[in-house]
């Protein structure tokens, strides 16, 4: 796992020690080096770029959504997805362009298509028959068109984790191809004088290391725009390949760079661009956690430790499943080093475990580390994907502030929630009193 030190040896982010991170801000704490979110975008760019290739570098927010993430994406001129109204409502905060976002969602309300209409939304990813109908009645009386994109289950499964994998045909998202719902929905739209079909989106799954998988839907796409131009006419301004470009959480983990994924898009794309008798379309993409997981660390304070005769020891964090949930619903996998050890040799083989209530709220199954003590800071790395996204406030604790670091200067961006956020959507509840018993009537005593 690369990282770099100080002259003290020291674990640094962005140029910082994470020790004094820990120090300065309290633990349990995310950590994002910014300089290394950039980095990843401008990579993605620069292969379009020299490639002289139309294209947009969609941020997947999903992985990670707050105002100042918006804030870099918007600094950086990439566009950005979203899944939610409440994602909408952030991008919003953070006044990024609304033209430059998408918005995905397999089930997406009626509310929250009205707040993407009335936020003036660039694209809408249309999922499914039912949003449709949502949109049919909402641009009823409307003057003007909405850009969409149709999504397809293209039928390619990744070779990833079940719950990563979205492009198989039994799949919630997505209209199905081999059934003909996808060109129904595309005769639809086009005959739809409220909607402009920009073209089409596909999403095979998540951490994913092989480019066979996007080599495969980047030729399944342009098939299906090949037969919706003979059958309708219709000329694509976008072919929407997705993301899930896998990341390094261990040694064991060998994924390639995540822009060699857009290389082999590019190529295969080129290579059948000879067959096509329309121009080549935009190409979009939309990482999300290829930009800011690895750009992520974890940073935890030592507690208690168990030792069993025979057993491997349990280390016990201030953290745990409440800020990092993917280790017990993905079994995912990740590395630790001590902030202030970080190129010490292990000592021991430990659990390296959380604070929460459950048998299962272990963060690392087996974490090499040097001896640890209580109070010393560990740092468990590439956890920008997904942390703060899916932390919850179970066994009621506050979620973790998430501080950026970017030229050796640190900057809180989400402050740590404290006892009293914990509470302040509760209301007390009054019971009700006790009513008398209604008065018994000739007619019910009779019956008795």
């Amino acid at each position: 796992m690369d990282f770099a030190t100080n002259h003290e040896g020291q674990l640094t982010i962005g140029g910082v020690a994470a020790s004094q991170l820990a120090r300065t801000f309290q633990t349990p704490l995310y950590v994002y080096d910014i300089g290394a979110i950039r980095q990843q975008i401008r990579a993605f760019k620069r292969v379009f770029e020299e490639a002289d290739v139309s294209y947009a570098v969609s941020y997947a927010s999903k992985a990670f959504a707050t105002i100042a993430m918006y804030e870099v994406a918007k600094s950086e001129g990439a566009h950005v997805d979203v899944v939610s109204g409440g994602e909408l409502y952030t991008a919003q905060a953070a006044d990024f362009p609304m033209a430059a976002v998408s918005f995905h969602g397999n089930n997406k309300s009626k509310a929250e298509l009205t707040q993407a209409l009335d936020a003036g939304v660039g694209t809408i990813i249309v999922d499914n028959f039912h949003e449709l109908d949502l949109l049919d009645d909402l641009l009823g009386d409307t003057v003007g068109q909405q850009d969409v994109l149709i999504r397809v289950a293209p039928g390619i499964s990744a070779h990833t984790h079940a719950y990563d994998q979205t492009g198989q045909t039994d799949s919630k998202f997505g209209f199905d191809l081999a059934s003909g719902q996808a060109d129904e929905a595309a005769k639809r739209i086009l005959a739809d004088d409220h909607l402009n079909l920009l073209g089409i989106h596909a999403h095979i799954g998540s951490q994913i290391f092989e480019v066979a998988g996007f080599e495969a839907v980047t030729q399944k796409l342009l098939h299906v725009l090949n037969n919706w131009h003979q059958q309708f006419g219709f000329i694509p301004k976008v072919l929407n390949v997705g993301g899930g470009f896998g990341i390094a959480y261990t040694k064991q983990d060998d994924p390639l760079p995540p822009e060699a994924f857009v290389k082999a898009i590019l190529a295969t794309l080129k290579s059948q661009s000879q067959t096509l008798n329309w121009p080549l379309p935009a190409i979009w993409i939309e990482p999300g956690r290829s930009i800011v997981g690895p750009a992520g660390y974890s940073l935890y304070t030592v507690g208690s430790r168990k030792d069993v005769p025979g057993l491997r020891p349990y280390v016990a964090v201030d953290g745990g499943m409440g800020d990092n949930i993917r280790p017990a619903l993905y079994q995912a996998t990740y590395t630790a080093v001590l902030a202030d050890q970080p190129n010490a040799a292990p000592a021991e083989h430990v659990h390296l475990v959380g604070k929460y209530c459950e048998s299962g709220d272990i963060l690392i199954d087996d974490a090499p580390l040097p001896t640890t003590t209580s109070g010393d800071v560990v740092v468990v790395f590439d956890t920008g994907a997904y942390g703060y996204s899916m932390a919850s406030n179970y066994n009621r604790n506050p979620r973790p502030a998430v501080v950026f670091v970017e030229n050796g200067q640190a900057q809180l961006v989400v402050t740590r929630e404290t006892d009293a956020d914990l509470i302040k959507n509760d209301l007390h509840y009054a019971a009700p009193t006790e009513q008398p018993a209604p008065a018994q009537t000739d007619a019910t005593a009779a019956t008795k």
